[in-house]
């Protein structure tokens, strides 16, 4: 059962259209479905549920159907109406939902883990369906036959995916903070390359195929935007989020980054200015401004009768610096950082106010966020989390009504 939310529109945040209640479970995914009102929710409670909405304007469950063991992922492909519900048992199951969304056929299972599915990619141009899982690997299956055509493992646990429909390249975040660019071939697979950058468990991925830019989002409450069509490499990062960050979503229209952490925060980042990146750590054995050593430089201790200090580093150029250096704090949008973060004094002074104005909007989704997705033709928005509620939201007022409109302001 769903109450319809009656709320003011605000200029400046999202609004919440309907909560959905009645999950028994955390919700692990919730999908807004196309041209429709109507959700399909996943949830550890075991359950796979379509909800429409009533013309009371609640959304009440239209399917409601019990699995075997508690759904830890999905995908939904609309044209077709193929829906795949990866579980904790790493079984994946296929089914196909009526024109009414009210009956749901089974198809198939696929024995695609051997342990908890966290992310499925169905491509009908291959008829493959893609997943990842706690098994430490990546599997792609024939949706015609069934059968098994390959797998990929990693040293951790494989948490997320994306996946470029044209040139079958997947890109698969783990536990080690480590994202693996995979070329998929019908029976093999290559290791393009690797990109390391999270101090933490990458637990999201999004690709956009059109300026090909991958976000990754991480527990260290960090995104990184990996510029994998520009030659340099380039890589810019987004700190914003007091939590892990659980989601992400790019439109590519407005150039604006949504992201959601477990605590409930709703960012969205503007992505349509030059930014910088954010400088590499340097390494020293003293204090690169006043030269006093660190304290495992035991010689120039020792040579100078003075005691060691602890090594800090600039945020804004990365010199290795002591506390006495680096007394200050400001925050550096333009570098991606949206709080305060130590500065040496020197960069301190060079900041003006007009580099603090930021970057980014963020917003209280007053629930805990594990996924969230997208609806980004009509500027819609659901969450879902361990609260067991998922939440339906307007976010043309955050993001800008040209996106249910199609026009593009640049």
């Amino acid at each position: 059962m769903a109450a319809e939310i009656h709320a003011r529109p605000q200029s400046s945040r999202p609004v919440l259209l309907s909560k959905i209640e009645g999950h028994q479970d955390a919700v692990t995914a919730a999908l807004l479905i196309p041209k429709e009102d109507g959700v399909i929710t996943a949830s550890e409670d075991r359950t796979i549920r379509v909800w429409l909405k009533r013309d009371s304007g609640q959304y009440w469950p239209s399917i409601y159907h019990t699995m075997a063991s508690p759904c830890s992922a999905m995908a939904y492909h609309h044209d077709s109406r193929r829906i795949f519900v990866g579980q904790d048992n790493g079984a994946v199951m296929e089914f196909h939902v009526s024109e009414d969304f009210n009956k749901m056929n089974f198809i198939k299972t696929y024995p695609a883990h051997q342990n908890r599915v966290s992310a499925i990619i169905f491509s009908l141009a291959t008829e493959w369906v893609i997943s990842t899982g706690h098994d430490k690997c990546v599997s792609w299956m024939c949706t015609r036959s069934g059968n098994m055509l390959g797998r990929h493992f990693f040293t951790s646990w494989a948490s997320c995916l994306q996946y470029d429909f044209d040139t079958q390249y997947a890109f698969v975040g783990d536990y080690s903070g480590q994202i693996t660019l995979l070329k998929l071939e019908q029976n093999t697979c290559s290791v393009i390359t690797t990109l390391k950058g999270h101090e933490g468990s990458v637990a999201c991925l999004w690709w956009d195929p059109i300026q090909r830019l991958l976000f990754s989002g991480a527990s260290d409450n960090s995104i990184i935007m990996w510029d994998i069509g520009g030659r340099k490499g380039r890589t810019l990062l987004l700190q914003g989020h007091h939590d892990k960050v659980q989601s992400l979503c790019y439109l590519q229209l407005t150039r604006q980054l949504v992201s959601c952490s477990s605590d409930g925060g709703i960012a969205v980042w503007n992505m349509d200015v030059s930014r910088e990146e954010a400088p590499q750590w340097l390494e020293s054995d003293s204090c690169q401004k006043c030269e006093q050593p660190f304290f495992w430089n035991i010689k120039q201790m020792w040579d100078t009768k003075t005691l060691g200090l602890r090594q800090h580093h600039c945020r804004k150029c990365g010199q290795a610096v002591c506390g006495k250096c680096s007394s200050k704090r400001s925050s550096y949008p333009v570098m991606g950082f949206e709080f305060q973060v130590r500065v040496c004094d020197s960069c301190y002074d060079s900041i003006k106010d007009e580099d603090r104005t930021s970057l980014a909007t963020f917003h209280e989704g007053k629930h805990n966020i594990s996924h969230m997705s997208m609806d980004i033709a009509r500027g819609l928005m659901v969450t879902c989390g361990t609260d067991r509620i998922v939440k339906i939201w307007d976010m043309t007022p955050v993001v800008g009504c040209s996106l249910a409109t199609g026009f593009s302001p640049h």
